[in-house]
């Protein structure tokens, strides 16, 4: 899942349905299911909280998915990175019940979950990969996981959009759209989380992890005292 700050990537407790055919190698790569969490509508397009949805843009757009078609309450879409099938949603649930339509596609795909989402924890642009973890006072996440019975063992793309500034309002603050050096520093870091997903589909989850949290330790260390 990709929400306001990190996607989701479920490996270790569900199984992951084989699309191969009955005349495909017996190696045929199994697929991956990625959620981005966020809002719909116009009215959150290009908010701090929308970031999962950001990243599931920007991965279908390099690889030419059409996210078009409603699945499960979730725009959908499906393509191959390299040999492996990906299937790729944002719900439409509104955030805060985003496991109303996450775990019906976990449990009908029987796939591996992989979500992105927003992160006040971390710095605005920088990346987290986390194999599996709590909610963080996450409240899309919150419904996620109980969604999938109290399981929290998926693969989470936490996306840092920074802290409120002095005594706003945490909530007012994830609704707000990004200011103009924000938004700079949130366009890169898509990019990169591209890359990360790709590395995840080459590499499997914990070497991926290991990669991505040592580049982006020092981007944090140079992010974490600009402004947002």
């Amino acid at each position: 899942m990709l929400s306001a700050g990190q996607p989701m990537f479920t490996c270790s407790r569900l199984l992951r349905r084989s699309f191969c055919t009955a005349s495909s190698s017996t190696s045929c790569a199994k697929p991956w299911l990625f959620i981005g969490l966020g809002n719909p509508g116009e009215k959150y397009r290009g908010t701090r909280h929308n970031v999962g949805f950001d990243m599931i843009d920007a991965f279908a757009q390099s690889l030419g998915i059409s996210m078009a078609s409603i699945h499960f309450k979730a725009l959908f879409g499906e393509g191959m990175v390299g040999g492996t099938p990906v299937l790729l949603a944002k719900p439409q649930t509104y955030m805060n019940l985003s496991g109303e339509s996450t775990g019906p596609l976990a449990a009908y795909y029987k796939l591996p979950l992989n979500q992105m989402f927003d992160d006040m924890d971390l710095p605005c642009g920088v990346l987290r990969v986390q194999p599996k973890g709590g909610h963080g006072r996450h409240k899309g996440l919150m419904s996620v996981i109980y969604h999938f019975r109290g399981n929290r063992e998926f693969g989470r793309l936490r996306i840092g959009i920074g802290r409120p500034p002095g005594q706003m309002d945490p909530r007012a603050f994830s609704l707000q759209k990004f200011n103009a050096s924000a938004r700079e520093r949130i366009d890169v870091a898509l990019q990169e989380g591209v890359d990360v997903l790709k590395t995840l589909l080459a590499k499997g989850l914990t070497e991926c992890a290991s990669s991505t949290n040592t580049d982006q330790k020092y981007k944090h260390l140079r992010l974490q005292t600009l402004p947002v």
